[in-house]
């Protein structure tokens, strides 16, 4: 018996909350790959798309969100590799065009065919951010490009992997030069992306790391993951010899506390989008060599190393699974800062 239509969690107007539909199983055509979908985690980038207004995406509705997803390849189009049925995977939600020359660089999170338009409206960037994503029984991919072997790890624990572990992985990996055991790394909010970056830090030998989150709770896990202090204010670090600090907050009250930090030819990378702002200039009494980054998600490669750090223990992700049906509540316990680590939805 086939089944034809699935469940999925919707974007359907701008301002509004998504709504749990069901929709058409979609059929694999050309090199695409359908994907049974056994985890897709939730994102706080997806209550800034909820809350956009009409215009700031160019993103055509409704959409199926969801861009944190592992699952396992059920169905192949007529020019894909049909020997990718069977296995579980996770997928790489930067969809880019494989062609321009950051792609060609290995920087596809770069793609200059997903940067914002002329207009300043943003272009669909992979699934769930404009294009069908996963957040449903199952979604289709476009190739095998976007797909990574999870070989034994639990979905729920993989799919987190392709976000907030990708996204911390690469703003580390992208200053690997400074994180060495002589290292002073500062981890800026201890959520769903920072608590990896702890553990990411200290996998990769960096040698003194401090948390900040005023949360006790998040606090105590940092220390458990791996970080030589906690505390619970930027101010509390009481150093200004930082190498690198990453700002997972990116709030107002964050960021220019953290660049105070920073000692001779340290980074503040700013990961978070809490609306904060900086000024910088050579005359504002910032360190010799100072530098500022704002990196974006991360390669596929990037995921690649992220799930091998999971498959060797070196990675894990604090979660809480709920049911595909539940997501709209989940994503208002979300929103009021009610969900410890990462919330994960289970068809």
């Amino acid at each position: 018996m086939t089944i034809e239509t699935m469940r999925a969690v919707r974007m359907t107007a701008w301002g509004e909350p998504a709504q749990v539909q069901r929709v058409r199983v979609p059929e694999p055509r050309r090199a695409e790959l359908l994907i049974g979908v056994r985890a897709a985690g939730l994102c706080r980038s997806d209550l800034h798309v909820m809350d956009a207004p009409a215009g700031a995406f160019d993103y055509p509705l409704p959409f199926t969100l969801g861009h944190e997803v592992a699952g396992t390849v059920v169905a192949a189009g007529p020019d894909a590799d049909g020997s990718w049925i069977g296995e579980s995977v996770v997928v790489h939600g930067v969809w880019s065009c494989g062609e321009c020359r950051n792609c060609r660089r290995g920087r596809e999170n770069y793609c200059h065919e997903l940067r914002p338009r002329a207009d300043g409206r943003r272009p669909a960037i992979g699934n769930g951010l404009g294009h069908d994503g996963g957040l449903a029984d199952a979604m289709i991919v476009p190739s095998e490009r976007f797909v990574v072997r999870t070989r034994g790890l639990a979905p729920e624990s993989a799919a987190p992997l392709a976000d907030a572990a990708l996204t911390a992985y690469h703003a580390i990996r992208t200053n690997r030069d400074l994180v060495d055991s002589h290292s002073v790394a500062v981890v800026v909010g201890v959520g769903g992306l920072g608590h990896l970056a702890v553990q990411i830090l200290r996998a990769l030998g960096a040698g003194t790391i401090i948390a900040v989150d005023p949360r006790a709770d998040s606090r105590d896990l940092a220390r458990q993951l791996g970080a030589d202090r906690a505390v619970p204010e930027v101010a509390d670090v009481a150093t200004s010899d930082a190498d690198v600090v990453f700002d997972f907050v990116g709030s107002p009250a964050t960021m220019d506390s953290a660049a105070r930090l920073l000692g001779p030819g340290g980074r503040l990378v700013t990961v978070g989008s809490g609306g904060g702002r900086l000024t910088v200039g050579k005359d504002l009494g910032l360190p010799n060599g100072w530098q500022v980054s704002a990196p974006f998600w991360g390669t596929r490669a990037d995921l690649e190393a992220v799930v091998d750090l999971a498959q060797r223990g070196l990675l894990s992700v604090e979660s809480t699974a709920y049911r595909l049906d539940d997501a709209v509540d989940v994503y208002d316990r979300l929103r009021r800062g009610a969900i410890h680590g990462r919330a994960v939805l289970v068809p």
